[in-house]
């Protein structure tokens, strides 16, 4: 193989989680996204496994957006020797001046907790980084907008275009040299009709083209979303219940408040019914994102700038400090509780479920995609107890699973966004999806477009051609 142009894919691969693509150029090196593993044990470990690469080695590295599966692993890379740039949008380093040191103070209260009580593993259990390595690391953060060309390496340039997934996502172009293939990376796709967000840019012209594959062999039923949410909250509420949504801090808790805004507008909240939101790192997101509504930014659409507050909610609580979460575990009249993480992995979520899923009368509302291996996809499969902080918790609650409210763009919209690109690809490579989602969506490329459609394998790695194979 010409070691000269090569793509090695290091995560997002047979997972939806811990995105990594290394892209080297004769001595150049860039690492597209730079996100952690979560789910089973086996993905994890791979967080703390010696890299197959020298960190030193690496140019930069690109990110696509906020996420902590896409940006998380960053603090690790840099404290193993990383000292080059990192690309991203201005709301993408915005986003990750939240969600980095947060992450960094959550695996120390963690590793802490874990050693009080005695079930780790390891014998100390140590965090992964800690707050002042992701302090550290965001000092390498240098802007992109979208839409501009830049050399981030030797024969190595770099543009990005909006991705519609979350406030500053973004698809990634590298142009090798000035006249050798194009590599395209999705990112998260965003949907048509984010109800705050515009829709993805066209898939951008490649020779190489890979796409993410979360959903690809499922479709959307949003007809039924906002009815089913409502139904489940009025039915809890009247029993006497809580409703708790694990929520991803950044996007998915923002968009929960305005179909929570929109319920209550047309009466079809429960009056007065109290709702919080408990994750210091979900309400500096939101600051985030009021404040870029208020700007009118690119990325938000025309008919929310200027209009009514579409995360207005009478009753809307915001909870900071740890005391205010734990009176949560025993609140004083049914309520709603919005509380990161969505996957139920960790975090201020994983005490209120200790509490809230032995009553009956409680629901859990699954808001998104659960990966294998988190206790959101415990629940969702139908999980009657469930393991946290060293014990099992009788789960007799409710488990409401309403994957229509995600942001990530369906079997359908995958498909289209491919097409959407300008010249057919030497190669498309389907990543970041389960085996079978990957596999669906790499088929139905293959059928509707009659293009090469790959899932690759981790560790795999494949040439990227000056000249690459194109069908006469």
């Amino acid at each position: 193989m010409d070691a000269k142009r090569t793509l090695q894919f290091l995560g997002g691969t047979g997972t939806v989680t811990g995105s990594k693509f290394l892209v080297s150029v004769g001595d150049s090196r860039v690492l597209v996204d730079c996100g952690l593993y979560q789910g089973v044990r086996e993905l994890r470990e791979r967080n703390w496994a010696p890299l197959p690469f020298e960190p030193r080695s690496l140019d930069a590295v690109v990110l696509t957006h906020a996420h902590i599966d896409h940006c998380g692993f960053l603090p690790k890379l840099i404290a193993a020797g990383f000292d080059g740039p990192v690309y991203s949008t201005p709301a993408t380093a915005e986003l990750a001046g939240i969600v980095l040191p947060d992450c960094g103070h959550l695996n120390e209260e963690e590793a802490e907790y874990a050693n009080r009580k005695g079930f780790s593993r390891h014998d100390p259990a140590l965090p992964l980084y800690t707050e002042e390595d992701a302090w550290t690391a965001l000092q390498h953060f240098k802007t992109l907008n979208h839409g501009v060309m830049m050399e981030i390496a030797p024969d190595v340039d770099l543009r990005l275009s909006r991705a519609g997934h979350i406030l500053g996502a973004a698809s990634v172009q590298l142009r090798i040299g000035s006249s050798g293939p194009i590599v395209g990376f999705s990112g998260d796709l965003g949907r048509d009709h984010h109800p705050l967000l515009v829709p993805p840019d066209p898939a951008p012209a490649a020779d190489y083209l890979l796409v993410e594959s979360t959903y690809g062999d499922r479709r959307h039923d949003d007809a039924s979303a906002a009815d089913a949410l409502a139904d489940t909250i009025a039915m809890t509420i009247e029993r006497g219940g809580n409703v708790l949504i694990p929520a991803f801090a950044v996007d998915r808790t923002e968009v929960l408040l305005h179909h929570l805004s929109v319920l209550h507008r047309s009466n079809r909240l429960p009056a007065g019914v109290p709702i919080y939101v408990d994750s210091p790192m979900a309400l500096s997101a939101l600051t985030v994102y009021r404040e870029a509504i208020t700007r009118g930014d690119a990325d938000i659409r025309r008919e929310v700038t200027g209009g009514a507050d579409p995360f207005d909610l009478p009753n809307l609580h915001e909870v900071r400090d740890v005391e205010g979460s734990k009176a949560l575990n025993h609140p004083s009249r049914p309520s709603i509780v919005i509380s990161a993480a969505g996957m139920a992995s960790g975090g201020r979520v994983v005490h209120h479920l200790a509490h809230y899923l032995p009553e009956p009368r409680n629901t859990v509302v699954l808001a998104g995609y659960q990966a294998v291996g988190t206790r959101g996809r415990q629940l969702a499969e139908g999980a009657t107890e469930l393991k946290m902080m060293g014990r099992y918790v009788r789960v007799r609650a409710t488990v409401v699973d309403l994957p229509t409210l995600s942001v990530h763009a369906d079997s359908a919209e995958l498909l289209d966004w491919v097409a959407s690109s300008q010249r057919e690809p030497d190669s498309v490579y389907v990543v970041h999806g389960e085996p079978g989602a990957s596999a669906s969506l790499a088929a139905a490329i293959r059928s509707s477009l009659d293009w090469t459609a790959v899932v690759p394998r981790f560790g795999e790695r494949v040439r990227l051609d000056a000249t690459p194979c194109v069908r006469h």
